[in-house]
């Protein structure tokens, strides 16, 4: 634990006029301390170090900066210490005004930083207020994600993550739904981004997330968005199929090439299946999803899925599919109201599911380690 006097220690060391040795081990030691629960939790409670290490962010020594814009990612990677990183240190106007400059070294690291607070629910919306009230309002976020050569030093693919987070709240979703902005339909193509992982799932997860707003399915699954062969088509295979089923699907989805992948990251996938279950909701959903034929690509899938708990998702999306229509007044599955035992029932069904999903993981783990390998694991490189 930190003593008062090595905070006031460190504290004397992180000044822009500090000479630069002394300042450089300074943040070294302070971004070490990062690196543990304990280190955070103890810079978490001093609001001084924290402004110290924001205000170096603008050091005339990249090594610094450097340093200290890595211990701001780790801050506020954790959840106790967003309150003193959003309302005490006030950091986002900065990271927000660094963020808009097409030239700054550390923007990915900024984007990092927003990522991470955007986590929670109650600093999403503290987020979310800044980047309208103090920051450069989401639209310019979005046009900053979509353009690829906004900032030709970094990738800014952490400002998926961000657009994801965001989403969480009902008026961020309704800026990326806004009819007139064509926010959703610039976001699309990046269900297929192959450079990123992080960006392709940032982008699938703000597109899930926007699918809880059931008055807009039908003007997503219309012409006018037509998001389902987006969701789809990293989830579809070089798969035979028969020229009955080939041609009830969209244009998009038939005939692919031989050496299509599906979608490698898992989660990714499960998000996919979770934003098509939720456009399942309602009665229109579900009827335009059976039209589109999705449930041949879904067939497919289930068959070639190998992660318990994705294929779990699939098989209800299947279910749900394949199932007779809701009696009247339950058509919209998100607003049918369970009466308690039923629900308490389904909780129990669902824990004992997850039980069994984690099971399954275990066994295909244990499968994995086992098998043979070519060669050796390379470690993992470590960024700083």
């Amino acid at each position: 634990m930190l003593s008062e006097g090595r905070i006031q220690e460190l504290l004397g060391f992180l000044t822009l006029d500090t000479r630069l040795d002394v300042k450089g081990q300074a943040t070294e030691c302070v971004l070490g301390l990062t690196g543990s629960k304990d280190g955070r939790r103890d810079l978490g409670q001093c609001v001084d170090i924290l402004r110290s290490l924001l205000a170096l962010t603008k050091d005339t020594s990249r090594a610094v900066a450097k340093d200290c814009y890595y211990a701001l990612v780790n801050l506020s990677a954790d959840a106790a210490i967003h309150r003193a990183l959003v309302q005490d240190v006030r950091l986002m106007p900065v990271l927000l005004a660094n963020l808009l400059d097409p030239e700054y070294d550390f923007a990915d690291q900024i984007c990092s930083i927003l990522s991470n607070l955007s986590r929670e629910a109650d600093t999403c919306v503290d987020v979310f207020r800044a980047i309208q009230n103090e920051g450069p309002g989401l639209a310019e976020i979005v046009d900053i994600f979509c353009s690829d050569s906004y900032n030709k030093k970094v990738d800014l693919h952490y400002l998926g993550p961000l657009l994801s987070n965001l989403t969480q709240l009902p008026e961020a979703r309704k800026f990326i739904l806004d009819k007139d902005r064509c926010v959703v339909q610039r976001l699309l193509p990046y269900t297929q981004y192959e450079d990123s992982s992080v960006r392709r799932g940032g982008v699938v997860g703000t597109l899930r997330n926007c699918c809880f707003d059931h008055s807009y399915h039908e003007w997503l699954l219309g012409n006018k968005v037509d998001i389902l062969p987006f969701l789809l088509l990293p989830l579809a295979g070089p798969d035979e199929l028969n020229e009955d089923e080939m041609e009830g699907l969209p244009e998009d989805l038939q005939y692919l090439p031989e050496d299509k992948q599906r979608e490698k990251d898992p989660d990714i996938r499960k998000m996919l299946l979770e934003a098509i279950n939720l456009l399942c909701a309602t009665r229109t959903g579900r009827k335009t999803v059976k039209e589109k034929n999705a449930y041949v690509i879904l067939r497919e899938f289930h068959k070639w899925e190998k992660e318990p708990d994705v294929d779990a998702v699939c098989q209800k999306l299947i279910e749900v599919l394949i199932s007779d229509e809701p009696e009247a007044g339950m058509e919209n599955l998100l607003e049918v109201a369970i009466p308690q035992d039923i629900e308490r029932k389904l909780r129990l069904q669902d824990e004992d599911e997850q039980r069994q999903i984690e099971k399954e993981k275990e066994e295909l783990l244990k499968s994995r380690e086992s098998g043979p390998r070519a060669g050796g694991d390379s470690p993992a490189e470590l960024e700083r």
